[in-house]
């Protein structure tokens, strides 16, 4: 898979039903095919300060916000590379900055064992500066989907339908496995549109005619949020244990 190093553009994500999820793909007949990269497993590995910082910030949707992930296509081996992303949001727009990475190079870069990164232009400066900021980065959560990839027969449209999203806080690296528990109730999908300008008025209406409205969703996010009730659940469960006994 080619490195695209620097993408801006407006992303709009939708939480499908299995029952939207056919009608969507039937209705993208005639006007998008699925793009030169088909179907393939993404796992990303999201880096963050001990507490959290990064993903409760953008919880909080802020004009404003970063994340840094490692991310694989497929399971890894030790000839392949892995991208090192810094993926940032304002007032809407989406800009996005990687670079080809080993993902041991990655992991020592990130750890702060090395400073020397597999290409010296601005976006690795930038990563540079993003992990001396932030300090103490470590992985946190693993995000792992299956993803179709869709480009517009006449047009510059792109969007992508993620089925199974799921994440797991074990194991995080991207040569193991692509298991993970699910984000999602089985059967539904996750859908981003990425546009430059605005969306045709032919998808327009095929979102309209299936009801499949857009949210605010983030995989990570939710990762994030799983995490933290079971973790209550957990420290509730103790704390009446120790009542009862």
């Amino acid at each position: 898979m080619e490195a695209i190093t620097v993408m801006k553009r407006y992303e709009m994500k939708f939480i499908l039903n299995k029952a939207q999820l056919i009608a969507f793909k039937n209705a993208l007949d005639g006007h998008m095919v699925v793009d030169e990269y088909g179907k393939t497993s993404i796992a990303s590995i999201y880096y963050d300060t001990p507490n959290y910082q990064l993903i409760r910030t953008s919880l909080e949707k802020p004009a404003y916000k970063e994340k840094i992930r490692l991310r694989g296509y497929g399971l890894l081996n030790e000839d392949d590379d892995s991208f090192l992303e810094l993926k940032r949001k304002v007032e809407g727009v989406v800009y996005k900055r990687r670079i080809k990475i080993k993902e041991e190079n990655a992991i020592n870069f990130l750890k702060g064992k090395t400073d020397r990164l597999e290409s010296s232009n601005q976006i690795a400066k930038e990563l540079v500066y993003f992990r001396n900021y932030y300090q103490k980065l470590e992985p946190k959560i693993m995000v792992i989907y299956d993803r179709t990839s869709y480009k517009e027969l006449d047009g510059d449209i792109r969007l992508t339908i993620d089925e199974c999203p799921r994440y797991r806080t074990y194991d995080l690296n991207l040569h193991t496995s692509m298991d993970g528990e699910l984000l999602l109730p089985p059967g539904n999908a996750i859908l981003e549109i990425k546009v430059q300008q605005d969306m045709p008025l032919w998808l327009v209406n095929i979102l309209s005619e299936n009801k499949i409205y857009k949210s605010s969703f983030s995989k990570v996010g939710m990762a994030y949020q799983l995490i933290s009730k079971k973790q209550l659940l957990h420290l509730e469960r103790g704390n009446h244990y120790e009542v009862t006994i």
